[in-house]
């Protein structure tokens, strides 16, 4: 199921998870909590140098990189997932500053990369983890954690950020919602089913 909400909501639904008081409680309340994922594209990428390989971000990444960090700073995030690829790296590095974390970086490009970043998730059951992936490997990482398939991103869209809650028992449900500048109008690369 793939719930829309506009962010105020989103962030008020994520900051309402009760917190233990007391040491016992509190381990105990970890090991029940759902495992809350925001799973987001990187940012919007320099194309300033055609020939390079791994851009950056120009300044409406950078300045949605700032967005997201404002958007769920205040979302309990505490461990965050990256590809290898600055893009992604620049676009959580705001949010992992602002909280003192360092990125985990799992490497893209393999067979296996979907079913790494679904591993790494689990390791941090019961905790907020924010992944940055890219257009083709968002949809196939909610797949990987339980939710729907979607299709695959078009390229102009940036602004979508997708909250997946696994509580263990039942189909982790989806939330479907965007941060920063919205993105422009799909182009003529983006197929029907992209547009979903």
């Amino acid at each position: 199921m793939i719930r829309r909400f506009r962010l105020p909501l989103l962030a008020a639904s994520l900051l309402a998870f009760p917190v233990a008081g007391a040491a016992q409680e509190h381990a105990h309340a970890q090991a029940a909590a759902p495992t809350t994922v925001i799973v987001v594209r990187h940012a919007e990428k320099s194309t300033a140098d055609p020939a390079d390989r791994d851009p950056g971000l120009d300044a409406a990444g950078q300045a949605r990189a700032r967005a997201l960090a404002a958007a769920i700073g205040g979302a309990g995030v505490d461990a965050v997932i990256t590809t290898q690829f600055k893009r992604t790296r620049m676009t959580a590095q705001a949010l992992a500053d602002s909280l003192h974390l360092t990125p985990e970086v799992v490497a893209a490009g393999g067979a296996s990369h979907v079913a790494d970043v679904a591993a790494a998730v689990r390791k941090h059951a019961g905790h907020t983890v924010l992944v940055v992936g890219h257009s083709n490997t968002v949809p196939a990482i909610i797949a990987a954690l339980g939710g729907p398939r979607l299709a695959d991103l078009c390229d102009s869209q940036y602004a979508d950020m997708f909250v997946l809650v696994m509580d263990g028992s039942t189909q982790p449900a989806l939330i479907r919602s965007t941060y920063g500048t919205p993105s422009p109008a799909p182009g003529p690369e983006c197929t029907p089913a992209m547009r979903q």
